[in-house]
C-alpha cells in the first residue's frame, strides 16, 4: 500500500507563496505517480494546472522534480502568469531539497559501521567426541557483513550504530597509556611492512636494471667533476650506524619516548613507501663504470621474497653484504641518515648546540660519500633530502597543531589521514626531558632509619639528668 503525500483542499490567499506540505510518512517523490502529482499541485494551490501537467502530458514525480522554468513558460504547457509560474517553480525547487535532502540520509546509511556483541560456537574435539564452546565476540562492521554474520550467528547481545561523528571523538580523544602503546603498534607494523615492500621493490628493480653497454651512465654535472673514492660509501654506512646509536641512546632515556616511537615508525614508513614508488616507475642507468650491474632475474616468487628478506634482515647495507642495482631514485641512505638528523636535532634541548652542529656536519659528509662513492646520480641525492627534510617538517608542523587544524577545517583528516590517527589525541609538542627508563636503588646511599630509642634507657637516662642537677643546686 502506498502512502499518499498530505494534502490540503484549502487553496492558498492570492499573493501567497505556498508551502510544500510534506509529512514524514510521505512516499519518495520519485516514487510518486501522476495521481499523485495532481493531488500534490491540489494541495499547494495549483489545481487549475492539475489537469494539464497529471492527466495530459502524464508528469510523474521524476518528470515533476525535472521541470525548470523555462518549461513552465513554454508550450506544451505555456502558462501565462508570472506570478503562478514562480511559485510553482519555488515550490519545485523546495520539493526538490526535500527529496535530495531524504535521499542523501538514506543513501548515508548504506555504510554505516555497527558495533556488535554476539555469542560465537566453535566445535572442539576431545577424546573421540565433539564439544561447542560458546565465546562472547565483539566487532565492528558495515551493514552488509551485519547481516551475514547474522545468517551464520543469531545470537547476539546487542547491536550499537556508529555514527562518524563517534568515530572521530574515539580518535581524537585524549591518549591514554593503552592507546599510545596501541597506537605504536600500528604504526610499528605500519613501518615493517613499508620497508619489506620497498626490500621487494628493490629485487623487483634489480631484475628491470638496463644493461651498462648499451646505456652508459648519464651526465652528472657532480659525478663528472668528483673522482670515485673507494671507500667513500662503506664511510657513509658507518656515518649512519654512528647517528643511530647517538639517536638510540636518546630515545632510551627520553622520557615520551613512545609518542616518539610512534612518529619516527610513521615517518619511516610513509617516506619509504614514496621511495618504492619512485624506484618502479622509471629504471635509471647504473651511475658509475665501477660497479658491476646486471640485471638478474630471482625466478620464482618465493625466491624474490627470500632475497627481499634478505636485504630486509641486512638494512640494505653493503657493509653487510648487501649488493643491490637500480634502486637510484630516490637514495635511501640519504633518507635514513637525514631523518636521524632531524629527529636527534628535534628531541634534545636547544642547549645542545655541540651535538646538533656534529650531527648535521655528519648529515652532509654522508651525501658527500655517497656522491664520492658514485653511487648514485645527484638528484638522487637531492631529492631524498629534500623529500625526508620537508615529510619530517610537515608532520610536525601538523603534530604540533593538529588541534587548531582540525578545529578549522575538516578537510584536514583527508588531507593528512595518517598525521590525524597518529597525532589525534596527544600531546603535541612535547619537552625535551630524560629519565632513565628503569627506576634503579642504590641500597649502598640509601639512609639506614635510626632505631627506636629503648622506653627503658630513655627513663634512666632522665633519672640521671635529675641526680646531676641536683647535685649542681647543693653545690651552689
Amino acid at each position: 500500500m502506498v502512502r499518499k503525500p498530505y494534502y490540503s483542499p484549502v487553496a492558498p490567499a492570492a499573493g501567497v507563496t505556498p508551502t510544500v506540505r510534506m509529512n514524514s510518512g510521505m512516499s519518495e517523490v520519485l516514487d510518486w505517480t501522476c495521481t499523485d502529482v495532481r493531488r500534490w499541485l491540489v494541495a499547494n494551490g495549483f489545481s487549475q494546472y492539475a489537469g494539464i501537467m497529471a492527466d495530459q502530458h502524464k508528469i510523474d514525480g521524476p518528470a515533476l522534480l525535472l521541470l525548470k522554468e523555462h518549461d513552465l513558460r513554454e508550450q506544451p504547457l505555456g502558462i501565462k502568469c508570472l506570478g503562478d509560474i514562480k511559485r510553482l517553480f519555488g515550490a519545485i525547487e523546495k520539493l526538490r531539497k526535500c527529496s535530495s535532502g531524504s535521499r542523501t540520509a538514506s543513501e548515508s546509511l548504506d555504510d554505516v559501521l555497527l558495533y556488535v556483541e554476539y555469542n560465537k560456537r566453535r566445535r572442539m574435539s576431545i577424546s573421540g567426541e565433539d564439544l561447542f564452546v560458546t565465546t562472547k565476540q565483539n566487532a565492528i562492521i558495515t551493514d552488509d557483513e551485519f547481516v551475514e554474520t547474522l545468517s551464520n550467528t543469531g545470537d547476539f547481545h546487542s547491536v550499537r550504530l556508529i555514527s562518524r561523528d563517534e568515530l572521530i571523538r574515539t580518535v581524537e580523544s585524549p591518549d591514554t597509556p593503552s592507546k599510545s602503546l596501541a597506537k605504536l603498534t600500528i604504526s610499528f607494523l605500519y613501518c615493517l611492512m613499508s620497508l619489506l615492500i620497498t626490500a621487494f621493490v628493490m629485487v623487483l628493480v634489480h631484475d628491470r636494471v638496463p644493461d651498462m653497454k648499451t646505456y652508459p651512465p648519464l651526465p652528472d654535472i657532480v659525478l663528472d667533476n668528483l673522482p670515485l673514492i673507494p671507500w667513500a660509501f662503506d664511510m657513509c654506512e658507518l656515518i649512519g650506524v654512528a647517528l643511530c646509536l647517538v639517536w638510540l641512546t636518546v630515545l632510551v632515556f627520553h622520557k615520551h619516548r613512545v609518542v616518539i616511537m610512534r612518529r619516527m615508525f610513521s615517518l619511516v614508513g610513509t617516506v619509504f613507501l614514496l621511495r618504492c614508488i619512485t624506484m618502479l616507475i622509471t629504471s635509471l642507468s647504473v651511475p658509475g663504470v665501477h660497479l658491476e650491474c646486471r640485471a638478474k632475474s630471482y625466478g620464482s616468487f618465493q625466491e624474490k621474497l627470500i632475497q627481499a628478506f634478505h636485504i630486509w634482515s641486512k638494512l640494505g647495507m653493503s657493509i653487510q653484504g648487501v649488493r643491490t642495482c637500480g634502486d637510484y631514485m630516490f637514495s635511501g641512505h640519504t633518507t635514513a641518515i637525514t631523518l636521524l638528523n632531524h629527529f636527534i636535532t628535534e628531541y634534545t634541548p636547544p642547549s645542545w648546540t655541540t651535538l646538533h652542529t656534529g650531527t648535521w656536519v655528519m648529515n652532509l659528509f654522508g651525501i658527500f660519500f655517497i656522491l664520492a662513492g658514485h653511487e648514485h646520480y645527484s638528484i638522487d641525492v637531492f631529492i631524498a633530502f629534500y623529500i625526508s627534510s620537508r615529510m619530517f617538517l610537515y608532520y610536525h608542523a601538523y603534530a604540533y597543531n593538529h588541534a587548531n587544524l582540525t578545529a578549522t577545517d575538516d578537510r584536514i583528516r583527508l588531507w593528512f589521514p595518517l598525521g590525524w590517527f597518529f597525532e589525534a589525541g596527544s600531546l603535541g609538542k612535547v619537552p625535551n626531558e630524560f629519565e632513565m627508563p628503569f627506576p634503579i636503588k642504590y641500597p649502598m646511599f640509601s639512609k639506614s632509619p635510626t632505631p627506636p630509642s629503648s622506653p627503658s634507657l630513655s627513663h634512666k637516662e632522665g633519672k640521671e639528668k635529675s641526680r646531676k642537677n641536683s647535685s649542681k643546686k647543693k653545690a651552689c
